[in-house]
């Protein structure tokens, strides 16, 4: 290796995933330095996301995070807990390598599974009382702003409490963006057309539905209407660029139906709408603000018994097929032309529980790890972040 000019070694370096990298990094102090500069790796996450080389999938159950890589469902890696202390750790999105992970609204990290790096986010509180927040009125998005290179975390909060007299059916809420590069949060004030959303009892979120979807530099969210209500589906999005909330246009033919999902495919935006006993069909924006169109007809697998959550993931490298994920973390790939299912099957997985979400394997936030790690040891692994209702009050509502 020391005889080999860099630039070969660059050229190896950027197929490598990036957990060897971490190891490569002890090789000599020129591989260290290339390893860790800016311009590596932004070349090395450019060359995965182009290539969609060493793509992982992450698992989420109660206490655990588990990786595997996509072409090798056999070989599964435990990964250290970044947030052991407090609650019931939550993945809350992806996006270039890095995981948003969440115990509570105040107790939140952006994490790279591969170099096991975390960035905790300061603590911010919130303006309403804590007993009238619960788990599902808290919305999290994480997001890659490409205008500004900056990497950001949206909290939504909406209270629970339902008012007095002629207000009974509005509710107090909150929306703050975190940012990376300034390391801190701001409260965003919202148009009048989004205010009025939050404010009716007829909107509300499903849980797993309620993680922001990334897709043309704008987080979205689903905002569901509910039977014996007048109302119609709405889909709102945030935009990475100007920190603006604002609603997206929305297809006519779905406004009134009463089970929806959101989720991306292939970087366009995708609604599902659920027929719980048959199939689901899967909606998708190829082009931005255009016209949305039906895409495919998810008929139900037999070995499921009815359909909770479905999310489209990825094409295989063929774009033959679709891995969906069902469910709790039950895996399939479903054949677009003869619509015919393949278990994905992990192992040592079998039969649990678990929430999915795609990762890349890159160096964003570096390799240095938790800078943290070894004062919460020192403090016998007491949590640095609080340990009331924030904490232990999400863990009892689950």
């Amino acid at each position: 290796m020391a005889n080999m000019p860099m630039d070969i070694v660059n050229d190896v370096f950027l197929r490598l995933p990036a957990t060897t990298l971490v190891r490569c990094r002890l090789l000599s102090k020129p591989c260290f330095s290339l390893i860790d500069s800016p311009d590596f790796i932004a070349s090395h996450l450019k060359r995965v996301l182009e290539t969609e080389e060493h793509l992982m999938i992450i698992l989420r159950s109660p206490r655990l995070l588990r990786t595997v890589y996509l072409d090798a469902p056999d070989k599964i890696s435990d990964v250290d807990h970044p947030l052991q202390a407090g609650g019931f750790t939550e993945v809350f999105g992806s996006v270039n390598g890095v995981i948003g992970l969440t115990n509570s609204p105040v107790d939140l990290a952006i994490f790279n599974p591969s170099t096991r790096k975390i960035h905790r986010l300061p603590i911010e509180p919130i303006d309403f009382s804590e007993r009238f927040i619960a788990r599902e009125n808290v919305f999290y998005g994480l997001g890659y702003d490409s205008v500004s290179d900056d990497y950001k975390v949206v909290r939504m909060v909406q209270s629970t409490h339902k008012g007095h007299g002629v207000k009974e059916s509005c509710r107090a809420f909150e929306v703050k963006v975190f940012s990376l590069k300034s390391n801190k949060w701001k409260r965003i004030h919202l148009l009048f057309d989004v205010q009025i959303l939050f404010t009716k009892l007829y909107y509300r979120l499903l849980y797993r539905r309620g993680n922001g979807v990334l897709a043309s530099n704008r987080l979205h969210w689903i905002l569901p209407r509910s039977r014996g209500y007048i109302a119609w589906n709405t889909v709102i999005r945030f935009d990475l660029a100007s920190d603006d909330l604002g609603i997206l246009r929305y297809p006519l033919e779905l406004l009134h139906e009463y089970d929806m999902g959101i989720g991306v495919l292939d970087g366009c935006l995708c609604l599902m709408c659920y027929s719980e006993f048959t199939h689901v069909d899967v909606w998708i924006l190829r082009k931005y603000q255009r016209k949305w169109s039906k895409f495919i007809s998810v008929p139900k697998p037999e070995i499921v018994v009815s359909f909770e959550f479905v999310r489209p993931m990825i094409y295989s490298k063929d774009r033959r097929k679709i891995l969906l994920e069902i469910n709790n973390g039950k895996l399939f790939w479903f054949d677009l032309e003869s619509k015919s299912f393949e278990t994905l099957e992990i192992k040592g997985c079998e039969g649990l529980p678990c929430n999915v979400e795609i990762v890349v394997s890159s160096l964003v936030l570096g390799c240095k790890g938790d800078p943290r790690r070894a004062q919460e040891k020192k403090m016998g692994n007491k949590s640095l972040r609080g340990d009331g209702f924030l904490s232990k009050g999400f863990k009892l509502k689950l």
